[in-house]
């Protein structure tokens, strides 16, 4: 038995070194962990892979699901709107909304996701409001972390801290058990962080340097479309009404379908103006004005349409900007639209896209637009749905992709699909708060309910889960049947009560609360939860007492990863766009831990008595 613990710990040790010096990957050093920890002798292969069965792992996996889900809807997007109009112009308060919302959507989903979500809501944050980006990246990842302390599901460590106590024989946490701790944390690293964000040196970050991609408004000015845009209803009798688009003639009397906008059973859609497409009563058609003797007047008497009224502030309906792009192509020598007028080109039967725009140099056609043959170097301006700029940028026989603008990248692939997105995902919570069912079940539920209701499709549902912190969690878990079969759980719980064993329970806590916290500066907080929370569960053992306080320590510990920029990938994915140093994280990471040590050994045994 000494054989097989000296060599369990020695494995112990080279999967520390080798996650400090992250050489190999961290789930590459998981796997050696799971071939290697049967050589021991200690288990058998079986046991070595049974974390792929393990319900707390399908869990994990099952909420990065979900968590996709609430990306793809717009649900973290439509927060970092609120936050930028609720903000009012004050950073303080800034940064409490933006702490309060991170940590509300970690608290269901997986913090580093959260993180993600959040790192270009924030950067576009900062550019607007001219907020230093170092001054929002820090108190992101600080309320990612604490996210983890408001409940059962928000983190890893937390899943594999219960299922050890489940392993143990004891009835496990509730999915609010640890909420109130999390709260009080919360309420302290909001306060906190509104004064330590000023510690944070501004160094010229990332969020402040201009973009290099063109947006829709660079091209509306750059090709003059301002003030072309028109929307007009259809009104009962319109010549409009009956005909296929291809029998009107909408273009030659200067006025240019792009899209149009029409009430369904359940909600309203955008459609394409297609050849053979007929409108109704009601529809409102999204109209470009191509010649200057037309305007909303002349739309209105000659198809009896009824203009609507325009927002000053939506230029060439960029609030559809979700279904309606651009973008810009050259043409090149070899391309059949030269010496062709933009008529004649016929580009929108064969792409779907419509020519808006053409420049020879920096000169704009205007007028011209229609009837200037085209020439070598010309660009061109198309506007249409996403989903054929996406098929234009596999098919350039014609054209040269110039530019894709920047609006491209927050294009939501299940646009209008976030309140079925936080439907479920509160369906989900209810399912695990009630315990109707298991909670890796609740959770498969959901996400089978998010492809149902198409908030992700089955290529983004294994897009969205990071195969490498599960690859991770399940190499790491059999280290701790390993550690307790060998003894070296009974050692150590027997050494750190041998130290404190003379003074109070709470002095164990801030003990095991420690030495928690300290090991996480090394390893992940997930690897951290599997080593210590046998060892939370042993020493409640030797001192008679109830196990829930340690194992909610270890929790608490496991989570408390302000530190160091390697103490969680939270921490890590924020360094480049706050441009942080490692002494950054220790400056602000250091006083806070012991804040949250101070706060979770006076809070846990008041509401988790020792005995």
């Amino acid at each position: 038995m000494h054989m097989q613990l000296l060599l369990v710990l020695l494995l112990l040790l080279a999967a520390i070194v080798m996650f400090v010096v992250n050489r190999p990957r961290m789930d590459a050093v998981a796997i050696i962990m799971m071939v290697a920890l049967p050589l021991t002798g200690v288990m058998s292969v079986g046991e070595a892979l049974s974390g792929f069965a393990d319900p707390n792992v399908i869990l994990i996996g099952a909420f990065f699901v979900l968590g996709e889900g609430l990306v793809r809807t717009g649900v973290a997007r439509a927060i970092g709107d609120w936050l930028n109009t609720s903000a009012r112009g004050s950073e303080s308060r800034l940064v409490v909304l933006l702490m309060l919302a991170v940590a509300a959507l970690g608290s269901v989903s997986n913090g580093t996701a959260v993180v993600a979500i959040f790192i270009p809501i924030v950067l576009r944050i900062s550019q607007s409001t001219g907020t230093p980006p170092a001054r929002l990246m820090m108190p992101l990842s600080v309320a990612a972390c604490i996210s983890g302390m408001l409940t059962l599901v928000a983190t890893a460590p937390n899943l594999v801290v219960n299922a050890e106590m489940e392993r143990a024989g004891l009835a496990g946490f509730r999915f609010f058990s640890i909420t109130p701790f999390g709260v009080a944390a919360l309420i302290l690293g909001v306060l906190y962080m509104l004064l330590a964000r000023h510690w944070l040196p501004v160094r010229g970050a990332a969020g402040e340097k201009p973009a290099a991609r063109p947006t829709l408004r660079d091209w509306i000015s750059q090709y003059r479309l301002a003030d072309r845009e028109q929307r007009a209803c259809v009104s009962e009798g319109s010549p409009l009404i009956g005909p296929r688009l291809e029998e009107l003639s909408l273009r030659e009397e200067g006025f240019n379908l792009l899209a149009i906008e029409r009430r369904g059973p359940r909600r309203t859609e955008l459609i394409r103006p297609l050849a053979r497409t007929r409108i109704q009563a009601g529809d409102v058609l999204f109209v470009d004005m191509l010649r200057s003797d037309r305007d909303s007047d002349a739309l209105s008497r000659r198809f009896g349409v009824q203009p609507l009224s325009l927002d000053s502030e939506v230029a060439y309906f960029t609030d559809r900007s979700q279904e309606l792009g651009m973008v810009e192509v050259i043409l090149p020598s070899e391309s059949r639209l030269v010496g062709h007028t933009v008529r004649e080109a016929r580009v929108r039967s064969e792409s779907g896209l419509t020519v808006i725009g053409a420049r020879r140099g920096r000169t704009a056609f205007g007028q011209a637009l229609l009837d200037e043959k085209l020439a070598v170097g010309d660009t061109l301006l198309l506007t249409g749905f996403w989903s054929d700029i996406r098929r234009l940028q596999a098919d350039r026989t014609d054209i040269v992709l110039l530019n894709m603008p920047r609006e491209m990248e927050e294009i939501l692939p299940a646009a209008g699909r976030a309140p079925y997105a936080l439907a479920i995902l509160g369906l989900v919570v209810a399912m695990m708060v009630a315990g109707i069912v298991p909670n890796a079940q609740a959770a498969l539920i959901g996400c089978l309910l998010m492809g149902l209701f198409r908030c992700i499709d089955m290529s983004s549902a294994y897009n969205g889960i990071s195969w490498k912190s599960l690859v991770l969690i399940v190499g790491m878990l059999p280290f701790s049947i390993a550690l307790q079969r060998t003894g070296a759980v009974d050692i150590a719980a027997n050494a750190l009560v041998s130290a404190v064993g003379n003074g109070s329970p709470r002095l164990v806590l801030g003990s095991l609360f420690l030495i928690t916290a300290v090991i996480g500066l090394f390893i992940s907080n997930t690897a951290t939860a599997v080593l210590m929370g046998p060892v939370g569960i042993a020493i409640a053992k030797d001192l008679s007492a109830s196990p829930f306080p340690f194992a909610m320590i270890v929790m608490l510990a496991s989570s408390t990863a302000f530190m160091t920029p390697i103490s969680t990938p939270i921490n890590t994915l924020v360094v480049a766009p706050g441009n942080y140093e490692f002494g950054d994280f220790v400056r602000v990471g250091v006083p806070l831990s012991i804040l949250v040590l101070v706060l979770s050994v006076l809070l846990v045994p008041l509401l988790m008595p020792f005995r």
